[in-house]
């Protein structure tokens, strides 16, 4: 994201907890650092105690930030959360969008990513420019918190089409029907899907290799359950599939693609030896 920020040509500075240089942007010592005299400040990290930290902690962005900066957080973490450090930055006269994104890696590294932005408008308006090159698509949700809020409810749609692609592709190839057919079938049918799509090559050649590691979709997917659990929503099926993510990383899947579910499936029914790949 930064380096397609740098190749359309503006000023990047970047700060990150795992250290490393981003070619044409410049490198801070500290997230107060990095955040000084900037118009905008953009923050994308694992969870919420690392989004706090980042802003709140010591050397945090806050400690940098000027009144009138825009501060943007690409980062999936608790809505509720996220409406708290809106007014901790409003406080300090800063303004907030919560601007989670979706597209993965590769989209990431291609500018095509898809932000779903909750925030009042003519501060999405102030940031157009750095979005334009990140983005292929940019969906004002509503007020803050809204971009978040339908975030987890996105990710929710790829955890539960992505755990019926496994269990039908399990079911399939123990009834001596192989994938390539029913990836096939699939994509000629009214079930074609992006998510079949995107995964098919990795599922065929058995590559976990983390596009999206499956620690943090599983950290999504607490997120779902506990906007849930705030909001008095019953989420009887992704319960169940929270059991298969906990088994896998019992079994120490969690920096592997959260694709790697479908083996656990596979060695339930006969079709793989454990810990093999």
């Amino acid at each position: 994201m930064a380096a397609n920020l740098v190749k359309a040509g503006h000023d990047v500075t970047v700060w990150n907890r795992t250290p490393r240089d981003v070619p044409g942007a410049k490198t801070a010592a500290t997230p107060a650092e990095a955040a000084k005299n900037q118009e905008a400040v953009w923050v994308c990290v694992s969870d919420t105690k690392a989004v706090q930290t980042v802003l709140f902690g010591p050397g945090g962005a806050i400690e940098g930030i000027s009144p009138g900066t825009v501060v943007v957080d690409s980062s999936t973490i608790s809505p509720s959360a996220s409406l708290l450090m809106m007014e901790n930055m409003q406080e300090k006269g800063c303004e907030f969008l919560d601007a989670p994104m979706t597209g993965s890696k590769i989209a990431a590294e291609s500018g095509q990513l898809i932000f779903m932005i909750g925030g009042q408008p003519h501060n999405i308006e102030r940031v157009e420019p750095l979005l334009r090159a990140m983005a292929k698509k940019v969906i004002h949700m509503g007020d803050n918190g809204k971009g978040l809020s339908a975030k987890l409810a996105q990710n929710m749609n790829i955890v539960f089409m992505y755990e019926g692609l496994c269990e039908s592709l399990t079911l399939a190839k123990k009834l001596g029907v192989p994938a390539e057919k029913m990836f096939e079938l699939i994509e000629n049918s009214m079930i074609r899907s992006g998510v079949a799509e995107y995964k098919k090559p990795f599922i065929l050649a058995q590559d976990w290799t983390p596009n999206f590691p499956l620690k943090l979709m599983h950290k999504d997917m607490h997120l779902m359950m506990d906007a849930a659990r705030e909001n008095g929503v019953e989420l009887p099926g992704l319960t169940k599939i929270d059991e298969i993510y906990e088994e896998a990383t019992k079994d120490g899947h969690g920096d592997l693609d959260y694709a790697v579910t479908i083996t656990l499936l596979e060695e339930k029914a006969g079709l793989r030896v454990k810990g093999k790949s």
